[in-house]
């Protein structure tokens, strides 16, 4: 492949000649070597050498709601496997593939399909595609995900914009940014107290308005856990207690790279199964219930983060 030269972000990427990808840190823990600036540069110049479209904005397509990337028009997909050093989506409802396109005009690239821990990856892998967003172009990622409502006012069924999170797996010294830090993708140190932009969440509230969705639409907070069992009683009222509204298995971690590198974060979780917080309760927790709300609320979602795709571009004037 010939040197591919691309400004983005008011700078220049180029594609290394060498053909193999360095990587650094002897070990991550997994086996693993962590990759490289240069490699992931090298992953970022493979995906602008197959695609036209420079995207502003990135969207992470959760559980069950692939769909949303169906809306994309002008598609160019590039299914994962297809991608150098980049991982495979391994569960259902995951397809597993880039999309870059136009949603109401404006260039994205869709993840239909993400990586989670309990898949095998260690979380900077489950994080990578945020990063070679960034290189790419994207500077507002938009990132969806199924949850479970903790919170016992939500129905299965709603939408849950995110205002906060709290990092349980970060308590017990699992991070994405754990390792030697790259000064290219961002400071050593990153604050969170502003993950997730309050201009963001004010124009979501205001557009379910419009939408006359406002009765679905919540805002909360977000946990994510390992997986892929789902929770205990014990588990889901201690979570309770400590403020919790919401809990999945994605996210977390994708919101901190994305901070990390100076991304603007806005983040939507569809709240497919009440948690079970009793003992006497029958039911259970499945992953088929996931994909059914999806599948229920697949209009709703296509309309209402398209739309929010427009008046993001429109405030930040990409």
């Amino acid at each position: 492949m010939a040197p591919i030269t691309d400004s983005v972000n008011g700078s220049k990427i180029y594609t290394p000649v060498k053909q193999s990808l360095p990587e650094v840190d002897p070990d991550d823990g997994y086996g693993a070597k962590r990759y490289s600036y240069e490699t992931l540069v090298e992953i970022a110049n493979f995906l602008l050498s197959r695609v036209s479209i420079r995207p502003y904005i990135g969207v992470i397509c959760g559980s069950g709601m692939g769909s949303l990337a169906e809306t994309i028009t002008d598609a160019e997909c590039i299914p994962y496997e297809d991608i150098p050093n980049f991982p495979v989506s391994t569960v259902e409802g995951h397809h597993g593939k880039l999309v870059f396109g136009r949603l109401d005009g404006i260039p994205v690239v869709a993840m239909q399909g993400r990586f989670h821990y309990y898949e095998g990856y260690p979380l900077w892998k489950c994080c990578l595609p945020v990063r070679v967003m960034k290189l790419i172009g994207v500077k507002t990622l938009i990132a969806t995900n199924a949850a479970g409502g903790l919170n016992p006012n939500y129905k299965i069924g709603d939408l849950m914009i995110m205002k906060d999170h709290i990092n349980m797996m970060g308590f017990a010294g699992n991070n994405p940014l754990l390792g030697p830090n790259d000064e290219r993708f961002g400071p050593r140190f990153i604050p969170m107290n502003k993950a997730y932009n309050y201009e963001y969440r004010q124009i979501a509230k205001q557009l379910a308005k419009e939408l006359n969705i406002e009765n679905l639409v919540r805002e909360g907070v977000y946990t994510c856990l390992g997986g892929p069992n789902f929770e205990t009683v014990a588990e889901l009222n201690m979570l309770k207690m400590v403020g919790v509204d919401a809990v999945g298995m994605s996210t977390v971690h994708e919101v901190i790279i994305a901070r990390h590198c100076d991304m603007k974060v806005f983040a939507l979780s569809l709240i497919t199964n009440e948690c079970v917080t009793r003992y006497d309760q029958d039911d259970e927790a499945n992953h088929e219930e996931v994909l059914d709300v999806g599948r229920m609320r697949q209009d709703i979602l296509r309309k209402y983060v398209t739309r929010l795709v427009a008046k993001f571009a429109e405030v930040e004037n990409y």
